[in-house]
């Protein structure tokens, strides 16, 4: 049950990473470099930045084609990628991991750079500023930062007893061990404790889930990265076996089962990626277009998962969700 229009970031028909298609007029090619798994034909997030391509005129096959590399959580291939995508004269390289922007940014000749829904790309010394990029490098920039501490208040709400939360957080992205100690310093004062669990590839996955039985915490939090983003079904499996409810800043958890999250309108944002690519083709240099920021935050609830773990929700919380699901 949507309690608000729920607005559609990365769009709704055709998909990010289509198979090659001909085309009349030599389509441009434009690369995309991902760290998470191939994602499914259907994968909502692909098909929502498509649908922003279409927004600004850009037809799959017949202006561009998609070059999709996926590094599957081993980063140290971004750099390999990035030049294959160079060699076959990537017009955009599009890429969702600092790891990814940078492999990009040392191709020379350079490549325009499209950065989608980065976690403070200024602090992780990816661009100059948000209005002046540089390093012929846009695109949009996450909240992820400032939510992630946020999410705490939630926890105490919802589980108002909680006295321990483990985290589920990618360390080699070098902002992830950043909002992590803002989590941990946000948690101290309320008396939760954190526990960390780093994932350098999602085959830690099943002994962050050995430790995280050990520790038997009152919650989890999932702090979003694409590298996690296409974990979530096995976490959602994971945390209702031990009733742990579950909380991130990444809608995309709770669409697979989680309980909560809270976080800027990823489909939104991602959808945007069109507008870049649109200036880009036309001609504008991109070190020079301002670095989106989101305009606003949704609060999405899973209520099937909440009466799975037993949890009740406040009538006031559920007024305030941007979408329920049931």
């Amino acid at each position: 049950m949507r309690r608000r229009e729920f607005i559609a970031l990365m769009g709704s028909s055709a998909v990010l990473w289509p198979h090659a298609t001909s085309a009349q007029k030599s389509p441009v090619i434009i690369g995309f470099l991902g760290s998470q798994a191939p994602p499914s034909p259907n994968d909502a997030l692909g098909i929502a930045m498509s649908d922003g391509f279409r927004d600004n005129g850009l037809i799959h096959g017949r202006d561009f084609v998609f070059e999709n590399c996926f590094t599957a959580g081993d980063d140290e291939r971004f750099p390999t990628l990035a030049r294959e995508l160079a060699q076959k004269k990537a017009r955009i390289i599009i890429t969702n991991s600092p790891a990814g922007v940078r492999a990009a940014q040392r191709l020379d000749p350079p490549v325009a750079i499209i950065m989608t829904n980065m976690n403070d790309p200024v602090g992780a010394g990816l661009i100059t500023s948000l209005a002046h990029p540089g390093n012929h490098t846009t695109g949009t920039a996450s909240l992820n930062e400032a939510v992630t501490p946020k999410l705490i208040e939630f926890v105490r709400e919802i589980v108002p007893k909680a006295a321990v939360l483990a985290v589920i957080y990618n360390s080699l992205n070098p902002t992830n061990p950043v909002m992590m100690d803002d989590l941990r310093a946000k948690a101290e004062p309320t008396g939760i404790s954190v526990f960390p669990f780093a994932l350098r590839s999602p085959d830690d996955l099943d002994a962050a889930f050995l430790e995280i039985a050990a520790r038997r915490p009152d919650a989890l939090q999932i702090i979003s990265d694409p590298r996690t983003s296409d974990l979530g079904v096995r976490i959602a499996a994971f945390a209702l076996a031990h009733r742990l409810p579950t909380f991130s800043n990444n809608v995309v958890f709770v669409e697979a089962g989680c309980l909560m999250s809270y976080g800027a309108q990823l489909r939104k944002i991602l959808r945007r990626t069109g507008y870049y690519a649109r200036r880009i083709l036309d001609g504008a240099n991109p070190g020079d277009l301002p670095v989106e920021q989101p305009t606003g935050l949704e609060l999405t609830i899973n209520l099937k998962t909440a009466k799975a773990l037993g949890l009740s929700i406040s009538p006031t919380l559920l007024a305030r969700a941007d979408e329920v699901i049931e």
